[in-house]
């Protein structure tokens, strides 16, 4: 006798499969069809990989704070070095420079390598150029010394991100804003934990204390291990229910010329820039700014840097999941227009008002990360490494350009007067009135 449980499971089957009949809830076959009840294999996949892949984005998500936290101190220590090295700000731009370009050179090349050959293992080899750019960087004995060592952290940061934000996207289980978004809120977590330990770490004890935080690299590598081989388990979980999903993806995505491709993707690593230049003001310079208008300490402006960089990770993680809800494009105009007053307000703050106007700025500016990143994504579908590669290198490399002309621009006229010019620089976004409306871009679907 069938039992209620039966009886839920074929209404809801009536109701969902157009097999069946609208009419009398039995199939609709030819005549020498026999009805079979058949499990959906490809759907129980999808369930399984939805649930494993929490697990994935909370570790990947712990090893970009751990990371990102290592790079952090770089600029972190600029006020140290200055004074012992007898650095200008031409000098501490350089190093930032040398940072970002080096990350930006080899990000693209790794993402695009391996988007045809997957190497979730090499997140591991990157961490031990992180971990021999800070040792370096704790013991160097002179300028160039530090050029170097920091850019092995920045050839590192070219390893890890290419490859980590395809883990990610792949363990999203059809939520890439939610997926990027906790991603991305491990790299703003520990992007603002660098001031806050140089303030209680490295600035009373000294440049070698820098050497403590390799112990954060072999954290960050056995994190790196389990994270690469759960991410295989849950790619073969996944593999059951990828042909047909890649199938209905790609007949949902309207072909687009080269040229146009390549035309929306300068136009996001413009808007890219336009923040990371912003952002990288703050993060070589803001310490200087606060220290040279308002008279406050050393250790006072790295709290006020922490509270400025942290603010980023609500942003991102609230950016990523109103992405889903309501659009990327939404998103994306609202962090340009959103936060276009505030940082015309900013030079003319008093100290209080710095603090909290750099928050608000930050917050809002950090939303559309989530939604650039997956709109490439979106745009170049089957190309998540080199997207990766290209947003997280090529933008974040034109923003140590960024830095270095402003140092040069501070040694010059000031920095109070560069901060007056960079508060125009989130203007540039209002390029985002070119980009294409894509088809995708909406209330994501569940599996999509």
């Amino acid at each position: 006798m069938p039992s209620l449980h039966d009886f839920g499971w074929r209404s809801a089957a009536c109701r969902s499969n157009p097999l069946f009949s609208q009419t009398t809830g039995e199939p609709d076959k030819k005549p020498d069809e026999t009805p079979v009840m058949t499990i959906s294999t490809p759907a129980s996949s999808s369930a399984i990989a939805r649930q494993a892949a929490i697990p994935v984005l909370i570790a990947l998500s712990a090893t970009h704070l751990l990371n990102d936290m290592m790079q952090s101190l770089i600029p972190a220590i600029y006020p140290i070095i200055k004074t012992a090295y007898g650095l200008d700000f031409g000098q501490i731009g350089l190093i930032t420079l040398t940072f970002q370009i080096t990350a930006s050179l080899f990000q693209p090349l790794v993402g695009a390598y391996t988007d045809k050959n997957p190497m979730p293992y090499s997140m591991v080899a990157g961490m031990g150029f992180t971990l021999a750019g800070l040792i370096g960087l704790a013991y160097a004995g002179s300028y160039p010394l530090l050029l170097l060592s920091a850019g092995c952290v920045g050839l590192g940061s070219s390893i890890f991100h290419p490859e980590a934000t395809r883990m990610a996207r792949n363990a999203s289980g059809g939520r890439h804003g939610l997926a990027q978004g906790i991603f991305q809120v491990g790299g703003q977590t520990g992007g603002a934990l660098g001031p806050l330990l140089a303030a209680f770490i490295i600035v009373p004890r000294g440049q070698t204390s820098l050497a403590w935080f390799s112990a954060a690299a072999l954290i960050a590598m056995m994190l790196m291990t389990w994270t690469a081989g759960r991410y295989a388990e849950l790619q073969r979980q996944q593999a059951a229910a990828q042909p047909a999903k890649t199938a209905a993806a790609g007949a949902a995505i309207p072909a687009r010329s080269t040229a146009a491709i390549a035309f929306a993707a300068t136009i996001l690593v413009i808007l890219l820039f336009s923040k990371n230049a912003y952002s990288q003001s703050f993060s070589s310079f803001y310490t200087f700014y606060l220290i040279g208008k308002f008279g406050v300490t050393v250790q006072s402006s790295q709290l006020m840097l922490f509270l400025f960089l942290a603010s980023s990770a609500a942003g991102a993680l609230g950016g990523g999941m109103l992405g889903d809800r309501i659009g990327r494009n939404k998103i994306i105009w609202f962090s340009i227009l959103g936060a276009l007053p505030f940082t015309l307000l900013l030079p003319f703050a008093d100290l209080f008002w710095t603090g909290v106007l750099t928050i608000i700025i930050n917050v809002i500016m950090s939303s559309a990360f989530a939604a650039i990143l997956i709109y490439a994504m979106e745009l170049m579908p089957g190309r998540i490494g080199l997207v990766g590669g290209l947003f997280y290198g090529l933008s974040f490399g034109l923003g140590g350009v960024a830095a270095a002309i402003l140092g040069e621009l501070a040694d010059r006229i000031g920095i109070d007067t560069v901060y007056s010019i960079c508060s125009f620089l989130p203007a540039i976004g209002l390029l985002a009135w070119f980009l294409p409306k894509l088809q995708s871009d909406g209330p994501a679907a569940p599996g999509h």
